[in-house]
């Protein structure tokens, strides 16, 4: 199998010979060299999608980036989710051209070469084993939380959640790809439960005109001050930089890891029943997300509490503004409530991440011409990479072990950081491999076009490398911005003379 089952005769198409345009083909001639089961719902991916959107990094992070900057945080939330609006249609637009693709990064591969799409696929496997270290150890840290609330410490047992939730989540990957959807489905539902809870419990406080007293909030130093629920708590001495026009511009590279990962549906395309009806609505339905999912739950949260009351903890953390709004509802078990919420967030993460990471090293060992990488690429009797999940599965089981070794421990946050990063990397180059695949012959007019795609693209391009530019500008980024440009010059480097020596070698071999 070749990478990206670029079977059909598009592959290796020329940008620059393009003459004719493309006619929609059939998913059933494009799934020819798909193995996988199309078990994931309308619903499936509908929830996938939202869950995609929404993070731990609202529920608990929230606070810090409305602290940086204040109500303008609203506008940078709605700009930068704008630009990842135009990702997804990128994406969604290559994806529907052809959804037997097990993942977007084949796309890069198809038109813009095979050392690039080399460099993607290993970067973002990378990225998402790293990822997915960083998320299993945010479930423990939550598990152990949340039972905290109730006085009973399981600290010591941190190894043995994180085992558990390991195992439990790779076995609903094993099982059926319907399965990890249905799990998708209901850790969604949960997310979705609390916010539209905060929404509503925002709503009555304004109706009735609530006002609450300086009240003690878990995981907030000190007394959090009282104050009238009210809407003017937003607009009264608004300003767009109220604390300096660098943290304001610090604010953008915050949101724009809140919503990383949000491509994730991107990777189900080829697991989706009906593909071309489900994913147009799936990306286009992300802009009413991000309005109620984070743009309401900040106007909900700066309305119930004053935006100055955030406040920086004297170890450097902030409260959660969840945990506060529902405290001054009178949920004296708010934070309980919080944190178990914020569990099957994370867990939901590591769900995807799991099933993201098994679905690219299936991907990698296609397209590997080594032996022991294609025993990798096979599909088990239930229809889903097996192989490829519990070795991805494996290498995440290392974070325990990396956590409890004191000097590796600090160089693993430097490489997950970087990895964060680096993904800065894979959304330029999808966007360049949009711009290839609308000069190409492969070119749908009839497909998801995404338009004006001359200015957009190149908009969402720029947007990009200026979060990466503001990287350099803060002491807590900068050694992820330097390892991250590391990792472009030496592994980009390498893929790429790879591919040219590989290309010389096979003109001469042509020419004997």
């Amino acid at each position: 199998m070749t990478f990206g089952n670029t079977k059909t005769e598009k592959t290796g198409t020329s940008t620059s010979d393009a003459t004719e345009t493309a006619h929609i083909k059939s998913v059933e001639s494009l799934d020819q060299s798909n193995e996988m089961e199309r078990g994931l719902k309308n619903r499936h991916v509908q929830f996938i999608a939202i869950g995609g959107t929404i993070g731990t990094g609202l529920f608990l992070g929230s606070g810090k980036s409305i602290a940086l900057t204040g109500p303008s945080i609203i506008f940078v939330y709605i700009g930068v989710g704008l630009i990842m609006f135009l990702l997804m249609r990128a994406i969604g637009e290559m994806m529907y051209s052809d959804p037997s693709q097990h993942t977007f990064i084949n796309f890069i591969t198809r038109y813009l070469g095979r050392g690039w799409g080399k460099f993607a696929g290993w970067t973002y496997w990378i990225v998402l084993i790293l990822t997915g270290m960083t998320e299993i150890t945010a479930v423990s840290t939550y598990f152990v939380t949340f039972f905290g609330t109730f006085g009973i410490d399981l600290n010591s047992w941190k190894w043995l959640i994180e085992l558990c939730f390991l195992v439990a989540l790779t076995g609903i990957n094993l099982i059926a790809v319907k399965v990890f959807g249905e799990a998708e489905f209901w850790f969604s539902m949960i997310k979705i439960t609390l916010i539209v809870g905060l929404i509503v419990t925002a709503i009555v406080m304004l109706i009735i005109g609530f006002s609450y007293p300086a009240t003690h909030i878990e995981g907030v130093d000190g007394t959090v001050s009282g104050a009238a629920v009210s809407l003017t708590n937003i607009t009264d001495g608004f300003q767009l930089a109220p604390n300096g026009w660098m943290n304001f511009f610090m604010s953008f590279q915050m949101v724009f890891f809140a919503y990383q990962l949000i491509e994730f549906v991107g990777v189900t395309v080829s697991e989706t029943q009906n593909p071309r009806k489900v994913l147009p609505k799936a990306v286009n339905e992300l802009i009413m997300r991000i309005l109620i999912f984070y743009v309401g739950a900040l106007i909900a949260i700066m309305a119930i509490v004053p935006w100055r009351n955030f406040h920086e903890n004297s170890d450097g953390s902030f409260g959660s503004p969840f945990i506060m709004v529902f405290k001054y509802a009178g949920l004296d078990w708010a934070a309980a409530l919080v944190f178990f919420v914020v569990i099957t967030a994370a867990a939901s993460a590591l769900n995807s991440l799991i099933y993201s990471a098994g679905r690219h090293l299936y991907q990698l060992a296609s397209d590997s011409e080594s032996p022991a990488m294609a025993r990798l690429a096979e599909v088990s009797d239930h229809k889903v990479p097996a192989k490829a999940i519990v070795a991805s599965g494996c290498m995440i089981l290392f974070s325990p072990i990396i956590n409890a070794i004191p000097g590796i421990s600090g160089a693993f946050v430097l490489f997950a950081s970087a990895a964060s990063a680096v993904v800065i990397f894979i959304y330029v180059l999808t966007m360049l491999a949009h711009c290839k695949y609308r000069q190409s012959s492969d070119f749908l007019p009839d497909g998801f076009v995404m338009p004006a795609w001359q200015v957009f693209d190149w908009i969402a391009v720029a947007f990009f490398v200026l979060v990466y530019v503001t990287l350099f500008l803060s002491t807590d980024t900068i050694g992820s911005a330097i390892a991250g440009l590391i990792w472009l010059v030496t592994f980009g480097g390498y893929c790429l003379l790879h591919e040219r020596f590989q290309n010389r070698d096979l003109k001469e071999a042509l020419h004997r």
